[in-house]
Order: C-alpha cells, then structure tokens, then sequence
C-alpha cells in the first residue's frame, strides 16, 4: 500500500489528473458539436422555466469580455489558454499528490483547453447553457465553463483547507 500511495505522488501520478482534465475536454467538445448540429446561431429551446438550451458565439472571454475588440482578442485569449495551460500541467506534475488541488487544476485545464480550440477552430467559443429568473439572465455558458468555474472553487476550498490545517 506504501509502495501505491509513493507512486501516486511521485510524477506518475500526473496521468490520473490529465485524464480528468482530458474526460472534461471530451464533454465539453461533444456538447459543443452537439448544439452546433442541432441549433442554429440563436435559436433556444426552452426546457424550464429557467433554463434554455441555446446557441450563442462569443468572441471574447467570460461574459463577453472583449467582444467587440476586432478580432486581436482571439490570439490574446488563445495564448493566455495555451500559458496556463502549461503552466497548471507543470503544478499537476510538482504536486500530483495533493488531490483536491490536482482535482481542481484539471477541471480548469480541461476547461481551458477546451475554450482554446474553440477559439482556434471558430474564432469564438460555443456557449450554450442560459439560465435566467423574475427578469434577472446570467451569460449563456458551456462545459469548459463549467468546469473552470467548478475548479476555481475547489481551488479556493483547498486553500482555505491548507491554511486551517496549518493553524
């Protein structure tokens, strides 16, 4: 048992954490083809009172950051990607046996990836998730979102857990 968990953190183990960030890219890119194969650019379909299914492009980064920039916003966002990138599969190889925080560096470099190809493939990335309530609409989303959102937290949760423990 000793001899599994040295294994696990030694640079082995960075394989377990690019196969989740790499699990997470799939899902983000099979949704994607998925509402471009059954929407058109703007079409929604409701599905609840507060959800919809729709298609939407966005040429700059969350919530339209940049939208409207003229196009120099593509290679900006696709280099900052590719950077971090590199950088979170450096942190999953020095620290692969820290599991939440592997855990949640995965969902982000899945996430992140994800966005790039769509960046680099179609200029803009697919968004498709569009939840609204009583007048309020947040941003339409996808997977790769998703999955930064989600990592960001646990990234944030691990952290405080650190510093608890180290009180």
């Amino acid at each position: 048992m000793a001899k599994n968990k040295s294994a696990f953190q030694s640079g082995s183990g960075v394989w377990l954490w690019l196969g989740i960030a790499l699990i997470t890219l799939i899902l983000d890119q099979l949704t994607k083809i998925a509402v471009v194969g059954a929407f058109q650019l703007g079409e929604t379909l409701p599905l609840a009172s507060f959800f919809n299914l729709v298609r939407v492009h966005n040429p700059g980064a969350a919530f339209s950051f940049l939208a409207d920039a003229g196009g120099w916003q593509r290679w900006f966002f696709t280099g900052l990607g590719l950077v971090a990138s590199l950088v979170m599969i450096y942190l999953l190889r020095m620290h692969s046996g820290q599991r939440l925080f592997c855990l949640s560096l995965s969902l982000i470099l899945g996430g992140a990836v994800g966005n790039v190809i769509d960046r680099v493939l179609y200029s803009h990335v697919i968004d498709f998730l569009d939840f609204h309530y009583a007048g309020w609409h947040f941003p339409a989303f996808n997977v790769a979102d998703s999955a930064i959102s989600v990592g960001a937290a646990l990234l944030i949760l691990d952290e405080l857990l650190r510093v608890r423990r180290g009180k």
